[in-house]
């Protein structure tokens, strides 16, 4: 029986690789699906291969870290690759890794489909000229980069973002707060410190100090934390409710939201939560970092819009005292930065597509396999 390797080397590419296995499931029911990720897709059929967890570094210093192991599993499936077995390899995002594994799967002769690629845009602008080399159709999910790749010379094919698949299924906000044991009159603070061991332990305690100082501003201000599956934060260290695996939910019974950068930015312009951004990194990763990026926002959210729709604060800018008086306008009802944000995430929200990413990227998968 001949395969599809699917690899979401990232927990946070899971989701979008289970929605689109479950849509190649559909279509091609007798193929074997195999892959690295993590629960979602196992869900969904995807014999795993590797646990996407195992593979998770973020930044310079800590990828580095993390090459042996990399290394033996590149190895592995590039012997996969060149058995004959495997009629197409999808790849989703994490590009050290996957562009790797896809110049394998080209040496090999298996087309290979990126879906969600690297953010070229912002910097590493040199593997413009390897995606070109080795990947077969780029399946793109943010509506500037299927130009930029196209005038490259890349068969791209901009999708919509898998995001909207899960905002078509959220709650209004009175069902949210429902469904969080909130009161509808309550003024709500959501807190989105990451979904990485890494993230929290840079983010937490400025997070939290941040909220104590909006909780004397606000009477009766009430803080959700929001966090990765799996993952329990000390109650010593984050004295409100945590809530797990229902980012949306939190999002659409919050007044506004205090996030890492990141996915999460698109998650709330999507539920109309406002929003400010907060990021630290490795200092060494932050130095490198600040001399490649193309762009002048991290926030993907600001990056969409190409302006800055939510303030962001980097690392020796993310304090409390900073975070907590950009965002206690926001948690204003009737003040007008609320409003003038609010118009803007809608704004964001229109650029981002339709629905119905997983199926189109499974339709451009089954034209590949033929």
């Amino acid at each position: 029986m001949r395969e599809v390797l699917i690899v979401a080397g990232e927990v946070s590419g899971d989701l979008h690789a289970a929605a689109f296995a479950t849509a190649l499931r559909a279509r091609r029911p007798e193929l074997s699906l195999v892959g690295i990720g993590s629960v979602r897709m196992a869900a969904a059929g995807v014999e795993l291969i590797e646990r996407s967890e195992e593979l998770q570094a973020m930044g310079f210093v800590e990828v580095i870290q993390s090459v042996p192991h990399h290394w033996q599993l590149l190895r592995r499936l590039r012997t996969r690759l060149a058995s004959g077995t495997v009629a197409l390899l999808v790849v989703l995002d994490y590009p050290g890794f996957n562009l790797k594994l896809a110049a394998a799967a080209h040496d090999a002769g298996v087309p290979v489909l990126y879906f969600i690629t690297p953010q070229v845009w912002a910097w590493g602008a040199g593997r413009i000229a390897e995606i070109k080399r080795v990947v077969t159709k780029a399946a793109v999910i943010l509506p500037f980069e299927e130009t930029l790749f196209k005038k490259a010379g890349i068969d791209a094919t901009f999708v919509g973002h898998p995001l909207l698949d899960r905002a078509a299924e959220m709650p209004d906000r009175t069902e949210a707060r429902r469904r969080l044991g909130l009161a509808p009159e309550a003024r709500v603070l959501a807190l989105f410190p990451g979904s990485r061991q890494q993230e929290i332990a840079r983010h937490l305690d400025t997070f939290v100090a941040a909220a104590k100082l909006l909780e004397q501003r606000i009477p009766a201000l009430q803080v959700i934390m929001s966090v990765a599956p799996g993952m329990t934060i000390d109650p010593a260290r984050c004295p409100w409710p945590q809530v797990s695996q229902r980012p949306y939910d939190v999002l659409r019974a919050a007044d506004a939201a205090m996030c890492k950068s990141g996915t999460t930015t698109l998650e709330a312009a999507l539920a109309g939560c406002p929003l400010i951004i907060a990021y630290r990194t490795n200092p060494i990763t932050a130095f490198l970092a600040r001399r490649l990026m193309k762009v002048p926002y991290v926030g993907l959210v600001n990056v969409v819009a190409e302006r800055e729709v939510a303030h962001e604060f980097l690392q020796e800018f993310m304090t409390p005292d900073a975070i907590a008086n950009e965002l206690a306008p926001l948690l204003d009802l009737h003040g007008t930065e609320r409003a003038r944000m609010l118009a803007a995430l809608e704004s964001v929200r229109a650029l981002l597509g339709t629905a119905g990413a997983a199926e189109r990227v499974a339709a451009m998968a089954d034209g590949m396999i033929g």
